[in-house]
């Protein structure tokens, strides 16, 4: 795998192992080199965490997979991509920008919280010491339709 899209895939495949534990149905992956870092699916329900979304799972446990924990350990995220199902909000979005990542690949657009263009853009924010670069829309209909699914049935 060395595609957005298989990425995507696999991401996708987070969200539904969310969507089968009753939680909002996103997946988040941090990748480096080609390998998958760390894993996240939301659990903000389960863990009664309104922080527990799939990106800062992912990128807690990215950060907990390399040597040095904390600080040293997040700016060693630098180089990495997390891929996302669901455009990332403004906290996901501090937290990859805190952890320095490179890169984020999103399917779906977020347009109630969506921080990389679709409500407010904070990928490059001024006076901050890092940016990153987003990639939106890949396998969005396949987001997008599990997101429906989901919301669907909840009503």
């Amino acid at each position: 795998m060395d595609t957005d899209e298989d990425w995507m895939r696999e991401a996708l495949a987070e969200a539904g192992a969310a969507a089968s534990a009753g939680e909002v149905p996103v997946g988040a992956l941090v990748v480096s080199d080609g390998v998958i870092l760390a894993r996240g699916r939301n659990a903000v329900e389960t863990l009664g965490d309104p922080t527990a979304h799939a990106e800062m799972l992912a990128i807690r446990a990215a950060c907990a997979a390399l040597p040095g924990h904390g600080l040293r350990a997040a700016r060693r995220l630098a180089g990495c991509v997390l891929v996302v199902t669901l455009e990332p909000c403004p906290m996901c979005l501090g937290a990859a920008l805190h952890a320095r990542i490179d890169r984020i690949v999103f399917a779906a657009s977020e347009p109630k919280f969506g921080a990389c263009g679709s409500v407010v853009d904070l990928r490059a924010p001024p006076g901050f010491n890092h940016a990153l670069t987003a990639t939106g829309g890949v396998l969005a209909d396949e987001s997008a339709a599990l997101l429906k699914a989901f919301f669907r049935a909840r009503r």
